[in-house]
């Protein structure tokens, strides 16, 4: 049972309610870290999840979410989930989040898109699943898509990126190009309830030249937000080696 905050749930306030992870560059990876650093976790999702029974104590695999409750688990992380295809679990509806949230009293992690891997990617019409209890979304973007080309091997549907920036396919990947995507309606705030929370991560901030490059992009989400001020807010950046589990900064609005 962890003893103390890990950073990562202080940064991305993931202690309680409903948190929603989307994007591209470490959604896993963080959904794991907090889920591990917390003491009474459950992991779900609302679209298709890789296998994580190595990173839980233990998996209910059942169509019908709500028949795990009530839970008699000493031991957390637990995942809940649909069944299983091949090397995934099937998520659920995004109704069926808000029934698990409203009967569990701890954290509920949820992955709400898919991304196969890339660095970077934009949400087609069908995405992101995001429950209307939700209290935060983390709109995630690694900052090693910064100087590669908008091609489908560094980013998820590229065209959908080009859709929302200046960029054409094959272009090169700019900062504001990463902060233009995450601080769209059609971006990173689409689906977003109009009472939750948005925080950005940045992650595989790994070198000086990677938090430069992170920081230019918290800069420009900042300042895209403050001119579109109808739309969710943003008050927080946090930029991440989640490699390493570290948070290697918080930048404030």
């Amino acid at each position: 049972m962890p003893t103390e905050r890990h950073p990562l749930v202080t940064a991305l306030g993931a202690d309680r309610g409903v948190t929603c992870v989307v994007g591209a560059g470490g959604k896993k990876t963080t959904i794991y870290t907090l889920a591990n650093a917390l003491d009474t976790a459950i992991i779900t999702a609302t679209v298709r999840i890789p296998l994580f029974d190595t990173h839980v104590n233990n998996v209910y695999v059942n169509d019908e979410a709500l028949d795990a409750f009530p839970l008699t688990e000493t031991a957390f992380p637990i995942g809940i989930v649909a069944e299983k295809e091949a090397d995934r679990y099937r998520g659920f509806h995004p109704d069926v989040i808000n029934s698990i949230a409203a009967l569990h009293h701890g954290p509920v992690l949820v992955k709400a898109d898919g991304a196969r891997t890339r660095e970077f990617k934009a949400p087609d019409d069908s995405e992101p699943q995001i429950p209307s209890s939700t209290r935060t979304v983390v709109p995630i973007a690694s900052v090693h898509a910064v100087g590669e080309p908008l091609t489908e091997a560094v980013v998820h549907r590229p065209d959908r990126v080009a859709e929302l920036t200046s960029l054409r396919i094959g272009d090169e990947i700019r900062p504001q190009d990463i902060a233009t995507v995450i601080s769209h309606p059609d971006g990173g705030l689409k689906n977003v309830p109009h009472d939750a929370h948005v925080i950005p991560l940045l992650n595989k901030v790994d070198t000086p030249d990677d938090e430069a490059i992170a920081n230019e992009i918290a800069d420009k989400i900042f300042t895209q937000v403050a001119d579109n001020p109808f739309g969710p807010d943003i008050r927080r950046v946090v930029l991440s080696q989640l490699s390493k589990e570290r948070v290697v900064a918080v930048r404030l609005a």
